[in-house]
């Protein structure tokens, strides 16, 4: 399993496959390399690119440190970038688009950034609710990983009350989400008012694509599209019938064919 150390020392494990340009994907919340969406979509575009996939920090086989900045995040991602050769494209998924969209306009060194609905809410609309951090902290210090799942999931993510105790009935499934509960606020921390942030998309220099899904929220639709509105020269798409968990084998050829053009 290789690895590559953080500015601040933390272990970032990450896996290889394939062969030609370098593209990284980034998880969203819950997920890492070996559990969530991201290796099914590796071995679809690892015939045409060199794939990184990676564990966030104080996720799966990577370390953490004792606080959490989301400026450890980006040097996190800086290692990874190092590693790939100097630069690579970046393709983010939920909070992990939110963490690719601060990487570029950070001026880390992407060559192009696709996203796949940051869970922001359009530009003038009210923020999401209270201080999700405090909450998520609050549940997490008196050990309720299963209650901070379930809060992320109705409270944040607005999932049916249906769909969350069908997941807590699957306890391995369950058992992997409580494993890294602890990282939720991070996430929230990524995703800073929830607001679709105009300043920090101007900044962004890169060649971008915003998608989302035909079927997915109304809200991330309207955000999706006022995200690719604030970054000069965005791109913008939809993927019809697909919600916030694109299919893989939808995703890859859309990706594929944005990576791949000049």
């Amino acid at each position: 399993m290789p690895t590559v150390q953080s500015a601040d020392g933390t272990s970032i494990a990450y896996d290889r496959i394939g062969t030609g340009p370098a593209l990284i994907l980034v998880d969203g919340a819950l997920c890492r390399r070996a559990f969530g969406p991201m290796p099914k979509l590796a071995a679809l575009l690892a015939p045409h690119f060199t794939v990184y996939t990676y564990d966030r920090r104080g996720r799966g086989d990577s370390s953490d440190a004792a606080s959490y900045a989301v400026e450890r995040e980006l040097e996190d991602l800086a290692a990874l970038l190092t590693a790939a050769g100097g630069a690579a494209s970046v393709f983010g998924a939920s909070s992990g688009a939110a963490l690719g969209l601060r990487a570029a306009a950070a001026g880390l060194p992407l060559r192009k950034l696709a996203m796949y609905e940051p869970p922001f809410v359009q530009e003038g609309a009210s923020a999401r609710e209270p201080d999700h951090i405090a909450a998520l902290r609050q549940l997490l210090a008196r050990g309720q990983r299963g209650a901070a799942v379930k809060y992320f999931m109705q409270d944040m993510v607005h999932a049916p009350a249906a769909v969350v105790l069908m997941m807590r009935c699957l306890f391995p499934v369950w058992a992997k989400l409580k494993a890294v509960a602890h990282t939720l606020p991070y996430d929230a921390a990524i995703m800073g008012d929830w607001r679709v942030p105009v300043a920090r998309a101007s900044e962004v220099k890169v060649p971008s694509l915003v998608l989302h899904g035909g079927k997915t929220d109304a809200r991330l639709r309207r955000g999706a599209h006022a995200l690719a509105a604030a970054i000069p020269g965005a791109e913008h798409g939809e993927l019809a019938g697909q919600d916030h968990n694109a299919q893989a084998k939808v995703l890859a050829p859309v990706l594929r064919a944005f990576f791949e053009r000049p």
